[in-house]
């Protein structure tokens, strides 16, 4: 029987860097007019810097999630936190623009901490423990995204913007240190094969033309040649991806593996799921921030707005083990359908009755519940579809789509706000408000049907873990 001390030893390692990742996303948002000052550069330019971090998630998750299934989970990961936390000094250090940005590219690049912490709970963790595991560390990552707003407030009202910096340069190297020191390599993870070149560089270019299309939209018009001819080319460049996938004998990602019924509507739901997913996170803190005098607005500062999703952030955090909970008992096709219900109803309930700073707390609490149940559920599925020498590729991937997903739904909701600007007012009527809470009931309404439609495939939640132990000497889990 595995010793349960240097496996809790590891998970807390890998939520260090998972919480590190996760505030580095939400922690600027906050402190976005703050730099612009600093920076000495125009309030638009500063949005870079989410859209630098979110396209480098999304190109180097997949690859470092490859490269860990090649080379060693637990040394990728180390190599991932210490490009991370050097991207932090990095951004921390400078007050030049374009040096923040290469920073904050870093930084997007921990994004390959997620699906590689994953990995190694899939195969080093017993199967009774798993999903527990799996579960922490995907809840983490929510709290941390709410958390983040929270934190970013509070640094921007009361001390230096450097500090969102400062912070997770710290835990990232923190984390570093206890993975390598105090985690030893999980066994049985190589899957042999070569790092593909030709493979990195068109998912890299497939990935990055669409999302900086759909981050600018805004800016550049959603018609407009630049918007339209960016998508159709990183479409094309993804097709032509997976047709040179399709002939290496080691691709960087496994197509076939992506196309098992219960992957890839997995994948399909995650991707709806991400698309509502911020909503609260992104629309709440405007939506309290704007003045009293839109007839709407509570005009709180950045700390009061962070602190309205404090209680749902932090009740994310027990996404984990309630997802576990559920998984074994239910498995993961009506968990997550139930969650991104219970996502929907908050979201919905944002739409319809926002009157009160008590109302948006409480609407929002029940939203982040079912995200935090959802994102904590998705990834134990998406693993235990697939054998464990693949569970981080798999996971890489899952996480890419996540993050297209989020990406796409938050500029639709920009969109929506925008479009529905009052005449001679920066601030939007109340009614762009209530449409954007309602996309996000909707999508999230969409991901539980698609839920529901997930087959059951590849090793199911175990009930009985001594018969799970006796057959399981027969092939590696």
């Amino acid at each position: 029987m595995k010793d349960t001390f240097p496996m809790n030893r590891a998970l807390v390692a890998m939520g260090l860097g998972t919480l590190a990742y996760a505030l580095a996303q939400t922690t600027v948002l906050p402190a976005l007019p703050a730099l612009a000052s600093a920076l000495h550069t125009q309030p638009q330019n500063t949005t870079w810097m989410l859209t630098a971090y979110l396209i480098a998630a999304a190109v180097f998750t997949p690859v470092f999630s490859r490269l860990g299934d090649l080379f060693g989970r637990r040394r990728l990961l180390v190599v991932v936190l210490v490009v991370f936390a050097a991207g932090s000094v990095i951004s921390a250090l400078s007050d030049d623009l374009s040096v923040v940005l290469a920073g904050r590219v870093l930084q997007g690049a921990g994004g390959g901490v997620i699906p590689l912490a994953v990995g190694i709970a899939r195969s080093a963790f017993p199967a009774e423990r798993r999903a527990r595991a799996i579960g922490m560390i995907s809840a983490i990552f929510g709290v941390g995204s709410g958390l983040g707003l929270v934190l970013g407030g509070l640094i921007v009202d009361h001390t230096s913007y450097t500090w969102i910096f400062w912070i997770t340069a710290a835990m990232a190297a923190g984390s570093a240190a206890a993975v390598r020191l105090g985690m030893p390599e999980p066994e049985g993870h190589s899957t042999g094969g070569r790092v593909d070149l030709a493979g990195t560089a068109l998912l890299g270019i497939g990935v990055t033309l669409p999302l900086l299309a759909i981050s600018r939209g805004s800016a550049w018009g959603w018609a407009s040649g630049r918007t339209l001819g960016l998508i159709a080319v990183g479409l094309l460049v993804l097709v032509l991806f997976g047709v040179v996938e399709r002939r290496k004998a080691h691709p960087l990602v496994d197509l076939g593996l992506l196309t098992r019924p219960p992957v890839l509507v997995t994948n399909i739901t995650t991707f709806l799921v991400g698309f509502g997913m911020f909503g609260a996170f992104v629309l709440v803190p405007q939506f309290a921030e704007a003045p009293v005098s839109t007839g709407y607005g509570f005009g709180a500062d950045a700390t009061r707005a962070g602190l309205l999703l404090l209680p749902g952030s932090l009740a994310m955090m027990a996404g984990g083990p309630v997802s576990a909970m559920l998984y074994h008992r239910y498995g993961g096709r009506s968990t997550l359908a139930a969650a991104a219900g219970v996502t929907a109803l908050g979201s919905l309930l944002l739409a319809v009755s926002h009157g009160s700073q008590l109302a948006v707390l409480c609407w929002s609490f029940v939203a982040l519940v079912g995200v935090g149940v959802a994102l904590a559920v998705i990834p134990t599925t998406v693993v235990h579809a697939v054998p464990a020498a693949r569970a981080a590729e798999a996971a890489g991937v899952n996480a890419l789509i996540r993050s297209v997903g989020s990406s796409i739904g938050t500029q639709v909701m920009a969109g929506i706000l925008a479009g529905g600007v009052a005449l001679g007012s920066p601030f939007p009527h109340a009614s762009a408000f209530t449409s954007a809470f309602l996309f996000c009931a909707a999508g999230a309404l969409v991901a539980a049907v698609a839920a529901a439609f997930i087959p059951r495939g590849g090793p199911e939640p175990v009930q009985n873990s001594a018969k799970t132990r006796m057959a399981g000497s027969a092939r590696p889990v």
